[in-house]
Order: structure tokens, then C-alpha cells, then sequence
């Protein structure tokens, strides 16, 4: 089984960074978390988190007010959510 983790700092203020780990096994992914975070205070907060938590490939986005958003993409493969987990972050 492979693995990988990393961070990455976003934007020119160092203020936002996104979080990666993943698993392979046999060149396919089979557990991931990409998660944008924000630093708010001292604190690193998540913002918005693709993953493989739950059992299936999915996106938590976190709302200010504590509230939590929910989208399934169990119909895509765990490396595509992955892609457009990170391609998301990255852009937005």
C-alpha cells in the first residue's frame, strides 16, 4: 500500500492551506482527505474537506455558523473525487 501526505500554503498571506493524504493500493486510491483550512485566530479551521470518511467519496463544506453541508459522490471514483477535490481548493 502506498501513502502520501503533504500541506500546502495558499495565497501570498499564509493564511490558507490545504491538507492531503491519501492511500493506494495497486495504483488505485482507496482512502483520501483533501481539506481546505483557514487560519481564524490561532487556529486552523476547516473549511471544505473531500474525503473518504464515511465509506464513500464525499465533500463536508463548513459553515461559519457551525452548520455542516454534505455532498455524496459515491457515483465517481475515489481518484476523481480526489482531482476534483484538490482542483476545487486550489481554484476557489
Amino acid at each position: 500500500m502506498g501513502e502520501k501526505s503533504f500541506v500546502v500554503l495558499l495565497g501570498n498571506d499564509l493564511m490558507d492551506r490545504y491538507r492531503l493524504s491519501c492511500e493506494t493500493e495497486s495504483g488505485k486510491v482507496v482512502l483520501f482527505r483533501v481539506q481546505d483550512e483557514a487560519l481564524i485566530g490561532n487556529e486552523w479551521r476547516a473549511i471544505v474537506g473531500y474525503d473518504t470518511a464515511h465509506g464513500f467519496p464525499h465533500r463536508d463544506l463548513m459553515h461559519s455558523d457551525g452548520s455542516e453541508e454534505k455532498d455524496d459522490f459515491s457515483n465517481r471514483s475515489n481518484a476523481k473525487v480526489l482531482t476534483l477535490g484538490q482542483e476545487d481548493i486550489k481554484r476557489n
